[in-house]
């Protein structure tokens, strides 16, 4: 089956098979969904441009025909006046249907990801909190056995680099979007206990996996990200690199279309961690792709 998230950042395709729960091929364009959407409480006009093209490009690379498709977008498109027709667009010139989720079912997709994941890699997937950092939101996803307490909350790389223009002021906002992550987290950890694992899943996370790595955007590996822990040192090694660069550089070693935004995306880590109460976080590339298709697979059984 072929999986599609049309995040506010980033668009992801994957092909995966559903016999052997694998993947076949995975593709991503950096398609900035929520580009300018806090000023004009719209997707431009460029924006679903590039996200029709990019689903145009990603069927010259995987073949759809046959295939149970299952395409979802997320926070820019929740936020969106002119989602509807978004979605139609796509639908006319792509010949893809796009369901926008809400942030709980966000939030499932994810940890079934995670979930997944971390069997894989041979560690305890019953209890763990979970954020995913996108481009318009962030989630907070607390999992304990079957139980899953979620909240979605309304920043994410994309629209805080485009609201606050420098480092400081960044971190303003942050701390500001973070008085409800401190409520929300100290209501799960009195109702549910703190659990011993943190993960991230996004775009900012894996880069900066991928810089600890030794990695730049074109030899990013996902199979070597999954289950890489950072810590403050790395992260603080990492946001010293990225701001030293040019955005040509930058843009060599995030992609072009995230120079811009990195700085911002890798401050929310750093702030989430020190408000979790984690001194190290865990990596995961599978994120609410590969969620949505584990979960189809489950259902087309």
């Amino acid at each position: 089956m072929i999986a599609i998230d049309i995040g506010s950042n980033s668009l992801r395709v994957l092909k995966f098979d559903c016999e052997n729960f694998k993947k076949v091929f995975e593709f991503e364009k950096i398609v900035r969904t929520a580009d300018n959407l806090e000023k004009t409480k719209v997707i431009s006009n460029e924006a679903i441009q590039r996200i029709i093209d990019a689903i145009n490009e990603a069927k010259t690379k995987i073949d759809f025909s046959n295939e149970s498709i299952k395409a979802v977008a997320t926070a820019a498109f929740r936020k969106a006046l002119n989602a509807k027709e978004v979605v139609d667009e796509i639908k006319e010139k792509t010949g893809i249907k796009v369901d926008i989720i809400d942030g709980e079912t966000e939030s499932f997709y994810s940890a079934s990801a995670v979930e997944h994941r971390l069997k894989k890699l041979g560690l305890d997937s019953k209890r763990f909190l979970l954020t995913d950092i996108g481009g318009g939101s962030t989630e907070l996803i607390f999992k304990k056995n079957s139980d899953l307490v979620a909240q979605s909350f309304d920043f994410g790389i994309v629209t805080i680099a485009q609201k606050y223009k420098t480092e400081e002021k960044i971190l303003y906002g942050i701390k500001k979007h973070l008085e409800d992550v401190k409520i929300f987290l100290k209501d799960v950890y009195e109702l549910m206990g703190k659990p011993k694992r943190f993960i991230a899943t996004g775009g900012t996370p894996t880069t900066i996996a991928a810089i600890k790595l030794g990695m730049d955007y074109e030899s990013y590996d996902s199979d070597k990200i999954n289950g890489v822990v950072l810590f403050p040192i790395d992260l603080d090694s990492a946001l010293k690199k990225l701001l030293l660069m040019s955005a040509k550089e930058r843009a060599k070693i995030v992609g072009v279309g995230r120079e811009d935004l990195i700085i911002a995306g890798v401050l929310i880590l750093k702030e989430l961690m020190k408000t979790a109460g984690f001194d190290e976080v865990l990596v995961s590339d599978d994120g609410v792709r590969e969620g949505v298709a584990i979960e189809e697979c489950k259902r087309l059984r």
